[in-house]
């Protein structure tokens, strides 16, 4: 009888690790689940103006900002050149011509023949938004036109009317990322399954922006800057979260968070400067 009763214990005990086992099990299944459930995207709000774009796209669009920023150039002119990337290129480095040419490459479509430079240089997506604003800064007044019309004195295409298609996007995304409109850029990511590379990042920054003061410390980057610049290079970071294993922006007493995917909140950080912090590496 005794036996008998040892037995039954046995058993339950089995079924309820059994359960736990199970419930665990189930418990990684759905969050892994819900990883891959998530829908990444960037979006720019600013008003009643937004705009949504792929990482990959954002990524492209905060390089070809950055550049504007790095160059004294108003936000009508990064305006005006993610329109007219988007419309070319759908804001992607494409190696092949399309119905630009069939020389046209890059982010911006420029043909070699037509003295943009070499396959090489317009492939190269920093050449090829120097490129496009030396030819629009020499428009006159290019900032009181429309943004067809100047996109269309640069580009000289066969649709002249198809990038006005693009201007809330090009008009929230260039507000954000140049820092004039703070957390307006977010991206919603899953975590990622890499580590972040520090140096990578700060490399990164200064060919963006230049010789603007950082320094590594730890998975983090610390960039000295302050107002809209802060702003830029925040939102800049996290255009590149995807691409680069970003977790965490810190700027101005607020913060993006890749784990929670809320968007930017009040938190506790620097004073001044931008901290970037990246993906720790595996042990």
């Amino acid at each position: 009888m005794a036996r008998r009763r040892g037995l039954r214990r046995l058993a339950v005990l089995v079924l309820a690790l059994a359960l736990v086992a199970g419930g665990v099990y189930g418990a990684v299944f759905f969050l892994q689940r819900s990883e891959t459930l998530v829908s990444e995207r960037c979006t720019a709000v600013v008003g009643d103006v937004s705009g949504e774009l792929a990482p990959d796209q954002a990524a492209n669009a905060a390089l070809i900002t950055a550049v504007a920023v790095r160059r004294g150039l108003p936000p009508r002119a990064a305006t005006i050149a993610l329109a007219t990337a988007m419309q070319e290129s759908k804001l992607r480095n494409i190696g092949h011509g399309d119905h630009a040419g069939p020389d046209s490459r890059g982010l911006f479509q420029q043909r070699p023949s037509q003295g943009w430079g070499t396959e090489e240089q317009v492939m190269d997506p920093y050449y090829a938004a120097n490129a496009f604003y030396d030819a629009l800064l020499a428009i006159p007044d290019y900032e009181s036109l429309d943004i067809t019309e100047a996109a269309q004195r640069v580009q000289r295409s066969a649709h002249p009317l198809a990038y006005a298609q693009h201007e809330s996007m090009g008009r929230s995304f260039a507000s954000g990322l140049t820092g004039q409109a703070p957390g307006a850029v977010q991206c919603t990511l899953r975590s990622g399954n890499g580590s972040g590379d520090a140096a990578a990042m700060a490399a990164s920054l200064k060919e963006a922006y230049g010789g603007l003061p950082s320094a590594v410390d730890g998975d983090a980057v610390l960039v000295e800057t302050s107002g809209s610049q802060a702003w830029s290079v925040a939102q800049w970071a996290v255009a590149n979260a995807r691409a680069l294993d970003v977790v965490r922006v810190e700027v101005a007493g607020r913060s993006w968070d890749r784990a929670a995917r809320n968007g930017w909140q009040d938190a506790s950080g620097p004073d001044a400067g931008v901290r970037i912090v990246m993906a720790p590496a595996e042990d």
